[in-house]
């Protein structure tokens, strides 16, 4: 990736000494409302996607784990609570 600049309507890039003479590049503005066909995925791009997200496994947990999981989550619910406590007393006695 190289960066540049627009100065006086002229693009000023900063290219790598080893690019050599020809190297074709193609250039994007980086901030533009409204880019048309750069937000648009190709075919090929979406096809591998969904090829990618066909082979994922479902997640399945067995009784067990869910159990543990459900506890992990009371308990941290519990710690959020109490350091929320903790925390508003200590912001009531800053303004006391």
């Amino acid at each position: 990736m190289i960066k540049g600049t627009v100065k006086g309507g002229r693009l000023e890039l900063n290219v790598p000494a080893d690019w050599p003479d020809g190297t074709q590049v193609e250039i994007h503005p980086l901030h533009e409302s409204g880019r048309g066909d750069a937000d648009v995925i190709a075919a090929a791009e979406i096809a591998k996607t969904l090829s990618a997200m066909d082979r994922v496994e479902p997640f399945e947990m067995s009784d067990a784990e869910e159990a543990a999981w459900e506890a992990e989550r009371r308990a941290d619910r519990e710690r959020q609570k109490k350091h929320f406590v903790e925390h508003s007393e200590y912001l009531r006695r800053m303004w006391d």
